[in-house]
């Protein structure tokens, strides 16, 4: 029988105030899926992206890309899941900012014993990002000197504790000096603050003058020429955000120009975009968290209702670390 919850959705694109707090149906699970119950939910940047229209989707919307819970119901056809199991997902659809959702099995994670239903909510979609970027985009060897951005953001404070794990030299930046000591804390050898002025300066004195080898880069427009002038010859520019804004278009010369470098664009869903994948890449982020070699960092919870202040908070980078909805 269907039965309503409490979600939040969108009608139309725009500020914060366009996130509405309203009741939706949810109906029994079809086949291959399941009726979860959140117990916890991530806040991501890019529900911000969604809600202003960066990112276009389909409106009426329930945003919310990441979330763990414990099973009420199963479809026909699902093998491998029982109710009252505990599963989280990450990255495959809108719909987490509500009470409850209908989900495809395929899709979803088993939460170890060892890790909160918070934790997992907290740190799938991050987590499962930071370990394509260190262990698939580029993989990140020993001796590796790294420059991340954001670096005490929901993915910059996992990585940059497994960046350290994986024996490489850590280049952060940061916004304030209370967020540089944290990242000192969290496995950065180096710290910039983006006030000090030529990062990529910094960077090259850093590293006698050769640059990096990897840039990752969520912030996108207010970053894009520090980090394009940090990459050594032959290395990989990579941009996986747009936390200030989108970068600029590029010529293909300019990557030639600057040191025949690689650029990229990835995204988690081509990364886990196979049942295999997705249970490949969370199992290694849970054997990490399990391993103490990272240990997830929830800065802040608001309750479900109030996420229109959770993504104000974000955007003005009043956050440190992850964040958690709690319906």
């Amino acid at each position: 029988m269907p039965q309503t919850v409490n979600a939040v959705r969108i009608h139309e694109h725009g500020g914060p105030e366009v996130l509405r707090w309203e009741q939706v149906e949810v109906g029994d699970p079809g086949p291959g899926e399941v009726l979860l119950r959140h117990t916890a939910i991530g806040l991501n940047f890019i529900e911000i992206y969604q809600r202003s229209g960066l990112y276009k989707v389909q409106l009426p919307i329930v945003l919310g890309q990441e979330g763990a819970g414990v099973i009420e119901a199963i479809g026909a056809g699902v093998t491998g899941y029982k109710v009252g199991e505990r599963v989280g997902y990450a990255g495959y659809s809108a719909g987490a900012y509500s009470e409850k959702r209908l989900f495809p099995a395929e899709r979803l994670v088993k939460i170890p014993d060892a890790i909160s239903d918070e934790v997992a909510a907290a740190v799938l979609l991050g987590g499962m990002t930071t370990r394509y970027l260190l262990r698939e985009t580029y993989v990140v060897k020993p001796g590796d000197t790294v420059l991340f951005h954001a670096a005490v953001g929901g993915v910059g404070l996992i990585a940059t504790q497994w960046l350290k794990a994986l024996g490489a030299i850590v280049i952060g930046t940061v916004s304030t000096k209370e967020k540089a000591e944290l990242a000192k804390q969290n496995g950065c050898d180096h710290v910039l603050l983006y006030s000090d002025g030529d990062i990529a300066a910094k960077v090259r004195e850093i590293t006698g003058g050769k640059g990096v080898p990897v840039v990752y880069d969520s912030v996108g427009k207010d970053t894009w020429e520090a980090s394009i002038n940090s990459v050594a010859q032959r290395g990989m520019m990579v941009s996986f955000g747009n936390a200030s804004g989108a970068v600029p278009a590029i010529e293909p010369l300019l990557l030639s120009q600057k040191g025949s470098l690689f650029l990229t664009r990835p995204t988690l869903g081509h990364y886990v975009s196979t049942p295999e994948a997705l249970q490949a890449n969370a199992a290694e982020l849970f054997s990490v968290i399990a391993s103490g070699k990272v240990k997830p960092h929830i800065g802040q919870r608001y309750a479900l209702k109030d996420v229109a202040q959770a993504q104000i908070d974000l955007a003005s980078r009043k956050t440190v670390g992850s964040t958690v909805l709690i319906p």
